[in-house]
């Protein structure tokens, strides 16, 4: 969707581009490069035996801070799904050994841990994507860099 501003001037309306072609092409293969490396992570996945679903899932428990319990709560809001959409990844997960449920200490909440096979899984994959955004990486901030010094995306389009 193209964004114009439109000008008063010599009693005629015209209208002015708010964004450049440059910025388009900037923004388009920016958004390109983010797809190439989730479709890379996707692939790695699968190649270290986990679902991409379910790695994000793995992921999400082991990059927790220290403070947080990985609730079923807590993983549906850091995977942005809904609570039940949360417990059939969990079950999946379960089910191929990746995770298993404990009660909290107070037995009000079910924990999701990392099994030894999960802990495993989730390493092979980790390492295979740092080492892709070695490649990767540089490319994107690159891209994103280019988006930020651009004219109009260093600063907020006015109104």
């Amino acid at each position: 969707m193209l964004r114009y501003r439109v000008v008063k001037g010599n009693k005629r309306l015209k209208q002015k581009q708010l964004v450049k072609d440059s910025e388009y092409r900037a923004l388009s293969e920016f958004r390109q490069s983010i797809h190439d490396y989730l479709d890379f992570s996707d692939h790695a996945a699968r190649a270290a035996g986990i679902e991409p679903r379910q790695y994000q899932l793995l992921l999400a428990i082991r990059g927790l801070p220290r403070d947080v319990e990985p609730t079923v709560g807590t993983l549906a809001a850091r995977l942005r799904v809904r609570h039940h959409s949360a417990v059939e990844l969990i079950d999946r997960a379960g089910h191929n050994g990746f995770v298993k449920r404990e009660r909290s200490a107070d037995g009000r909440y079910v924990l999701v841990q990392l099994t030894a096979k999960g802990l495993q899984s989730l390493e092979r994959a980790v390492a295979e994507r740092l080492e892709e955004l070695q490649s990767a990486g540089p490319v994107l901030v690159d891209e994103l860099r280019r988006l930020l010094r651009s004219k109009n995306g260093s600063r907020a389009l006015k109104k």
